[in-house]
């Protein structure tokens, strides 16, 4: 199974693309360096509509589905990551729970907000000693007298600290049934007493995105902030995770692409001995090998995407889709940074950025090695 991008999807590629050039590439270096979020850029790509690409009209979005995400997030990220990984968690990760496991008052109160870019929200998971292992949450929330009492912590929350934050969901364990943790997800708007999104990381990369532990200390909501049924929270969190995999994979094939683009315009200007670079066998053959990586993973995640919006099972294929573009998007790094030579070392050029943000796209949304595991279940092993 495979997808041709129809003309409104077409148009929609160049509309972002024509964006990227615009509005990101030039500020990209500046947030990079001063490690700040990029506020004036999302308030543009809000008023572009690119928040609600995947969600109805009704709820103010753009009535697209899940793939026209991708193809944004793919050409966002061929410039700038952390704009991209913006994107991706807000929609992915913040609204997209809201959307299909809220209750049609929890819709109607957070969409329009979520959808127009006005206000991001985040999911909070993962915790020192428990994201893939869900029997390692410690974040409790108890009920008493109809209010949620949340306590806990949480772990490399993206766009859980902006100051247009106004949501973050988190998983918290909410009783025992057989002597397992019930887990359940609680939606807790922000700013709250007790809630405090702690200083931001200093990362090796995705230096212009929002990343913060997260401290619950008496956090109090109200019963009806549950999202979804009550011991289903990391069930349904597994559910967002299978899309966000192939949303990941178009945003790992956009940093993989954009490391081609940059390193066969420095090739063509790049003189040596006389003549480009690109002449040259070994610049020519390495090129060729990053362009069928990052030809491979859009294949990859373009087949993940048609079988979903086709209704069948895609969990193998999201994670494969996953795994190869993460790598391809690695391996073009380190080549094109290697084709820029110095150059490739200073952090003004766009191939550095590519080489300090894409490994997290090898340990963000399930590791290489839970995408391996998720692979090897399907082969009956």
């Amino acid at each position: 199974m495979t997808i041709n991008l129809t003309e409104e999807q077409e148009e929609l590629r160049r509309t972002v693309a024509r964006f990227t050039e615009d509005v990101v590439r030039p500020v990209s270096a500046h947030h990079d360096h001063t490690h700040t979020f990029p506020y004036e850029v999302v308030k543009q790509m809000g008023e572009l509509g690119l928040f609600g690409l995947p969600f109805p009209e009704e709820y103010g979005g753009m009535g697209g589905d899940y793939f026209t995400l991708c193809i944004a997030l793919e050409e966002l990220a061929k410039v700038d990551q952390s704009v991209a990984i913006t994107l991706e968690a807000g929609c992915s990760l913040g609204t997209m729970p809201v959307y299909l496991f809220g209750t049609e008052e929890q819709k109607q109160e957070w969409l329009p907000q979520l959808t127009s870019g006005q206000a991001l929200g985040a999911f909070g998971l993962t915790e020192p000693e428990a994201g893939s292992d869900a029997s390692g949450t410690k974040t409790t929330a108890k009920l008493e007298d109809g209010s949620w009492r949340i306590n806990g912590s949480k772990q490399f929350i993206t766009n859980s600290g902006t100051d247009i934050t106004r949501l973050v969901t988190v998983t918290a364990v909410t009783g025992a049934n057989d002597g397992k943790k019930e887990i359940s997800a609680i939606m807790i708007p922000t700013p709250a007493e007790g809630f405090t999104a702690e200083p931001a990381y200093d990362k090796v990369g995705w230096n212009a995105s929002d990343t913060h532990a997260l401290s619950f200390d008496d956090v109090v909501v109200p019963e009806g902030n549950l999202l979804g049924e009550r011991g289903r929270g990391y069930a349904q969190f597994l559910r967002i995770l299978d899309e966000g995999r192939i949303a990941i994979a178009a945003l790992a094939t956009g940093a993989a692409q954009g490391c081609v683009d940059e390193s066969v315009r420095y090739a063509k200007e790049r003189t040596s001995m006389g003549q480009p670079i690109g002449r040259y066998q070994a610049i020519e053959f390495k090129l060729a090998r990053m362009e069928a990586r990052a030809w491979t993973a859009r294949q990859a995640y373009y087949a993940a995407a048609a079988k979903m919006l086709a209704g069948k099972p895609f969990k193998k294929e999201a994670a494969i889709a996953k795994l190869i573009a993460s790598e391809a998007a690695m391996d073009n790094a380190r080549d094109a940074t290697q084709i820029h030579g110095g150059y490739g070392f200073m952090n003004e050029y766009v191939v550095s950025r590519h080489y300090r943000d894409s490994k997290i796209l090898e340990i963000g949304e399930g590791t290489s090695e839970v995408q391996l595991m998720l692979i090897a279940r399907t082969l009956g092993l």
